[in-house]
């Protein structure tokens, strides 16, 4: 009974937070566009969140395994985002959005990872990680995303973008509850002597590709969580469409996570690796070639299945398999850093430069031999753990 209320809370706490950035996400780019910025200065603000992920995760995820204060931290996390999301109400420039967007993504930033950990911990059996029961928790993300992404796209149509902060505010003032409802459980912390160090697992070839090919992967999906949405508009859909767009991808990963555990088993975690590789060159593909088309980019849309929802079981069983015990927060953190900070930081800084001089379209295009790349590292790491089996 207790195990089951913390999953219900930690559902929760997994719904909120995807809410909050389903709305967030996609449309902080239209409502920097909105304030007249360029995209330049879009793609920097916007890659921000990615920068915050290449220090904060690790920071937080170290202190969590440090003190088996999880769920302190979580609350600390949601409680100081409320309070900075307040500066977006107040116009005092590009330096001022800077500032403010920093310290709100530091904060969230960090809340993920220490969530994932708490997940992973309540949804093993006998030390093996879930994927049936962590797909049951990690589907009422995908259901807060679909919901704010939906309603937004329909708020924003109709009223323009200039309640975007006060939406920020309410959806976080949600994840502030849910962290808050979270029962205060503190983890055991082995003794000093005790701590297993992840560095030399990090130096073995296999997790270096991995990470590798994570890297390329999410710096390939980039082009969606940074561009697609002013890629879209640019092509002159509305924000409803956009809005269902969005919210198609949600509705594909919803049914991934639901049914997961009949596909999974299929495959070993490496070949799947690949195959979400593959899938994403097929997606910018479609996305960069016939972006006019509404039923391409449905296509499209409908891969965000196995390019985001299987890729992240995927490297989540990965990393519960190799890095067990008190070494998981901090390997969730290396994920969060490698696989999101620095692809972030480079496809948004860069998205904004290529974007600037041969339009949105050719980010999409640049994504495809990126997908190769993580492709090709996928290969190799399949290859080492095959040969080491």
């Amino acid at each position: 009974m207790p195990q089951t209320r913390s999953l219900a809370a930690l559902s929760a706490l997994v719904a909120t937070y995807f809410a909050h950035i389903g709305f967030f996400n996609p449309y902080l780019p239209l409502w920097l566009k909105e304030m007249g910025l360029s995209l330049v200065a879009i793609s920097v603000l916007v890659s921000l969140q990615s920068a915050s992920r290449l220090v904060a995760p690790y920071v937080w995820g170290w202190l969590s395994d440090h003190t088996g204060r999880r769920t302190w931290l979580l609350r600390y996390g949601a409680g100081a985002s409320l309070v900075i999301s307040l500066g977006l109400w107040f116009d005092g420039g590009v330096v001022w959005l800077f500032a403010v967007l920093l310290l709100l993504f530091t904060h969230t930033s960090g809340m993920m990872p220490m969530a994932e950990a708490l997940v992973i911990q309540n949804v093993s059996r006998d030390g093996q990680f879930d994927a049936r029961r962590y797909g049951h928790v990690r589907v009422f993300g995908s259901v807060g995303f679909l919901l704010t992404v939906i309603a937004a796209g329909w708020w924003f149509e109709r009223h323009g973008m200039a309640q975007f902060p006060l939406l920020t505010l309410l959806t976080i003032s949600a994840v502030a509850v849910s962290a808050w409802a979270l029962p205060s459980v503190r983890e055991t912390v082995p003794a000093q002597e005790d701590k297993e160090s992840v560095w030399p697992l990090l130096r073995q070839p296999s997790t270096q590709l991995f990470f590798a090919s994570a890297f390329f992967h999410v710096l390939a999906h980039i082009s969606v969580y940074v561009f697609f949405s002013l890629y879209l508009d640019e092509l002159g859909y509305s924000k409803t469409t956009i809005g269902l767009l969005w919210a198609l991808s949600v509705l594909v990963e919803v049914v991934w996570f639901f049914t997961q555990a009949r596909w999974l088993p299929r495959f070993a975690p490496t070949v799947w690796l690949m195959i979400c590789a593959a899938v994403m060159v097929v997606r910018m593909l479609i996305t960069a070639g016939a972006g006019e088309q509404l039923w391409a980019l449905m296509l499209a849309q409908s891969m965000h299945a196995i390019t985001f929802a299987a890729h992240h079981t995927v490297c989540v069983t990965w990393l519960s398999q190799r890095f067990p015990g008190q070494m998981r927060g901090r390997a969730q953190a290396i994920y969060t850093i490698v696989a999101y900070g620095l692809p972030g930081v480079l496809g948004g800084l860069a998205g904004g430069v290529l974007s600037s001089h041969w339009g949105l379209v050719s980010v999409f295009w640049i994504s495809m031999p990126v997908a190769l790349l993580s492709l090709l590292a996928a290969c190799g790491t399949w290859r080492m753990d095959r040969d080491s089996s």
